[in-house]
């Protein structure tokens, strides 16, 4: 872009004009100056207007529809008509714009699994956050996706609306100018794989409203199919599969029939590309592989096999070479079944890249988690547990209730009654469980280590919106403070959900520098749904766009926010 500024000066030839001569040139001088000065500005606005971070633009109806995924007609929830959803593509720092429309019969929002929301928990789309989307209503999300990359997704948080579909998969690619710590591959393939129940997502909730469990999946998706989801690519290729739990409630394996998986992104960060033969997914997590079609032009079994269940489910999908005409034969690979020590030995095996940069140029490894030391620890106990005759679970003997009101509007508007810091305690107590809406309140840039105690018989999976954090250990029985010197402090990965196996402990290590209210819930939907989850207040005294942006002008208001004025 080239300023062009113009400057008409008049002179007249009279003695005194001569005279003063002098003057006239520092007037004419700072005659000349200011416009280009003023012109230099406007360059440089528009310069940084056009600048700024891409937008992309979605605009998404949900509706019901007719689905048969498990060759049963079922209503599903849809957008745009399609089941999944959308797929969001995007780089670092962009902009996005989605225009949810909701045509359902029930009020609905999505949230987006592992999205940090940078400064504006506004947009996490959780109903400590938002108030949800009325029936024949709108609601617009504004987020950016800054500084992160890797493998995320999106799906319904309100009532049991995830068991009926409405989730998709959200990438986020690597700038330009930003290195991979590999080749480029070929291409992307992304799937979505989780157990699926015949039962409408109604049916689901009035059963656990009525005390009654989740029933058994009735199947395994890959894409929405038990068995016939197709990828192709050309042989001698490498491509990247990019691999989501958006189930409900089951971890699977996840295995390729006669190709090894390189283990390339979790969550966000790169790893050491160790090699496997199968991988184990919890709920709610992602991981990326690279996969080389080093084989014989020919298909072969993409497999998926749930993990610590009787019976074993399977779901099957094609990997097609350009040239096949050789259909996918022979026995399916064989992966884990019900052993919680393989799991647990190769989840020690995922290691922090610290020379791979990220979604910044700076290496990952130039941040010290490991010399910071905690100002705080907190150790949460989940747990089954009887409140009112009915089952239910909680954290800290506290089954987490969601007010009418989102605790980030009653935070922003001071309303009183709604929540307070003092109802669930950092460490597990003895006693009877209770209903309550918990809120832990931390200092932003609080350095925080959270232990998951899980006495149970099942794994778990945790999820906590706005940050990820270290996996520096996971252990068996009771964490003692003894174990800290296990930890690994030095290359832990960094994620945003992360399992806890049975009657164990998994320890994380997480910075909290992103202002707001974020939930740290479990993944296991109808555990959630029942109220294993909480909020961490993220909090400063200090008014300012630095650390938190303002309320959007068009934020929903209910309960005892309505009709206030932000």
């Amino acid at each position: 872009m080239s300023l062009l500024l113009t400057c008409h000066h008049h002179s007249h030839s009279s003695s005194g004009n001569i005279l003063l001569e002098g003057s006239t040139r520092v007037k004419m001088r700072e005659i000349i100056i200011l416009p280009l000065l003023l012109g230099v500005l406007a360059c440089l606005n528009i310069c940084v207007v056009q600048a700024e971070d891409p937008y992309r633009y979605f605009t998404w109806t949900v509706t019901y529809g007719t689905i048969s995924p498990l060759g049963v007609p079922q209503q599903g929830i849809l957008i745009n008509g399609r089941f999944p959803g959308p797929q969001i593509d995007c780089v670092t720092n962009d902009n996005i714009i989605v225009n949810v429309i909701n045509k359902l019969d029930q009020p609905f929002l999505i949230t987006w699994n592992g999205v940090k929301q940078r400064k504006t928990s506004w947009q996490d789309g959780v109903l400590g956050t938002n108030c949800p989307i009325p029936p024949n209503s709108n609601f617009t999300y504004k987020m950016q996706v800054k500084d992160q990359i890797g493998t995320f997704s999106y799906f319904p948080s309100t009532a049991m609306h995830k068991a009926a579909g409405a989730f998709g998969g959200f990438n986020i690619y690597t700038r330009p100018l930003i290195p991979l710590p590999f080749a480029p591959p070929a291409a992307d393939h992304t799937l979505l794989i989780g157990d699926w129940r015949k039962a409408s997502h109604k049916v689901l909730q009035q059963n656990l409203d009525l005390g009654k469990g989740l029933p058994f999946p009735d199947g395994l998706l890959i894409n929405g199919l038990p068995r016939s989801s197709i990828f192709r690519g050309d042989k001698g290729k490498t491509y990247m599969f990019r691999v989501s739990n958006v189930g409900l409630s089951t971890s699977f394996n996840f295995r390729i029939q006669g190709h090894k998986l390189k283990l390339a992104e979790i969550e966000g960060s790169h790893t050491v590309q160790e090699v496997y033969e199968s991988l184990d997914i919890h709920v709610g997590q992602s991981m990326a592989v690279l996969v080389t079609l080093n084989q014989p032009a020919k298909d072969y079994f993409i497999v998926a096999s749930t993990r610590f269940t009787k019976p074993i489910l399977t779901a099957t999908a094609i990997l097609r070479y350009s040239t096949s005409n050789i259909k996918a034969s022979g026995p399916l690979p064989i992966g884990p079944t019900f052993h919680v020590p393989w799991s647990m030995k190769q989840a020690r095996t995922f290691r922090w890249n610290l020379t791979a940069s990220a979604a910044r140029p700076n290496p990952q490894g130039s941040y010290h988690y490991g010399a910071i030391t905690p100002v705080r620890t907190l150790i949460l106990a989940n747990s089954a547990v009887k409140i009112n005759g009915k089952p239910r679970y909680a954290v800290n003997r506290v089954s987490y209730v969601n007010p009418t009101t989102p605790l980030k509007l009653a935070d922003y508007f001071n309303i009183p009654g709604v929540f307070n810091l003092n109802t669930i305690k950092d460490k597990p107590t003895t006693g009877p469980a209770l209903l309550g809406t918990s809120v832990i309140g931390t200092a932003l840039h609080d350095y925080v280590e959270i232990i998951f105690q899980n006495n149970e018989n099942s794994v778990q999976s945790w999820h906590l919106d706005g940050h990820d954090f270290w996996v520096v250990a996971y252990g068996n029985m009771q964490w003692q403070p003894s174990v800290r010197k296990r930890y690994n402090l030095y290359d832990a990965p960094t994620r945003y959900t992360v399992q806890v196996y049975p009657n164990g402990w998994t320890a994380i290590l997480v910075p909290l520098d992103n202002k707001g209210m974020w939930n740290l819930r479990s993944a296991i939907w109808d555990r959630q749904y029942l109220g294993q989850q909480l909020y961490i207040r993220v909090w400063n005294n200090e008014k300012s766009l630095f650390t938190e942006y303002d309320i959007p002008p068009n934020a929903l208001l209910c309960g005892k926010a309505k009709g206030r004025k932000s």
